[in-house]
């Protein structure tokens, strides 16, 4: 019997032993199985889902991207775009992220002179066929800007355009990365340029009647009608804002182009509706701004 107790004895402190191993390598994060007690190894960090340093892209939109009216009257000036330019005193978006070579050879503009939203999946169905990294969007102006205030886009219109666009866009790459800006203040386009009398000489021949018509007049069914206007650019805005916000590889610029305060410097001196160069180089500030920010403007 006291053979048999000690025995008992014996093997309840060897059990004991090994538990008391047990805990106090789990009480230093030690394993069993780790090498040289060197404990678990710790996971891989995710990878983050936007990439703040895009090997290509791809440019849609309207005139504002195709640099209209930036070096000569009425024309195309793709070399100053603020997307993907080469001009030096621009410093494109491409060019920043990419370099002048990569920008030269990794950069597309498909943009048109005079596109509106219902376009821009056609547009993104081109750049598609390139797979850019990062597509960047600006339109909704022309949208905005018709022969009166009742013939502008309608809100639910724009906005079940700007989900087709990015849904062609999807169907293609669903991992490519998405820049939008925000429509232009065009009631601030009016009240730079009204004190020019070149300028709204200009805007006589079409230029956005829906806001630049009747420039002088300060009458309530003037006022009026640019008030309309002007809320329906802050509607586009909203819906750019919430259509981009469901995608997660997407980023609004948090109405920074809208917000920001143009002088006549960034005006094109042709029509005074245009961005200048200077207005371009501004345009491609807040893009990389936005696209390589640590996290999305909210």
């Amino acid at each position: 019997m006291r053979n048999r107790s000690h025995r008992s004895r014996a093997v309840l402190a060897v059990a004991a032993a090994a538990l008391l191993g047990v805990a106090a390598c789990d009480a230093t994060g030690g394993s069993s199985s780790a090498p040289n007690g060197t404990g678990a190894r710790p996971s891989p960090k995710p990878t983050p889902v936007w990439n703040r340093s895009p090997d290509s892209m791809a440019a849609v939109g309207d005139s504002i991207t195709r640099g209209f009216d930036a070096c000569s009257v009425l024309s195309d000036c793709p070399e100053v775009s603020w997307a993907t330019g080469s001009d030096p005193q621009v410093d494109s978006l491409a060019v920043r992220l990419l370099g002048a070579t990569g920008a030269a050879e990794r950069s597309w503009n498909y943009a048109v002179t005079g596109a509106r939203m219902a376009d821009l999946p056609g547009q993104l169905a081109q750049a598609a066929t390139r797979r850019p990294e990062l597509v960047t969007v600006m339109a909704g102006a022309n949208d905005a800007c018709r022969s009166s205030a009742s013939a502008m886009t309608s809100v639910a219109d724009f906005r079940a355009e700007f989900q087709d666009a990015l849904d062609t866009l999807r169907g293609t790459l669903p991992k490519t990365q998405v820049y939008v800006s925000s429509v232009p203040d065009l009631k601030r386009l009016w009240s730079q340029g009204r004190g020019n009398p070149l300028g709204k000489q200009v805007w006589k021949l079409g230029i956005c009647p829906s806001m630049l018509g009747d420039a002088d007049s300060l009458g309530s069914a003037a006022t009026a009608r640019r008030g309309q206007v002007q809320d329906r650019v802050k509607a586009y805005n909203q819906v750019l804002r919430e259509v981009c916000a469901k995608d997660r590889r997407c980023r609004f610029d948090g109405d920074a182009v809208f917000d920001y305060r143009f002088g006549t410097d960034q005006l094109s001196h042709w029509d005074w509706f245009h961005p200048s160069r200077d207005g371009q180089a501004r345009l491609a500030e807040i893009a990389y701004r936005t696209v390589t920010a640590r996290e999305p403007v909210t």
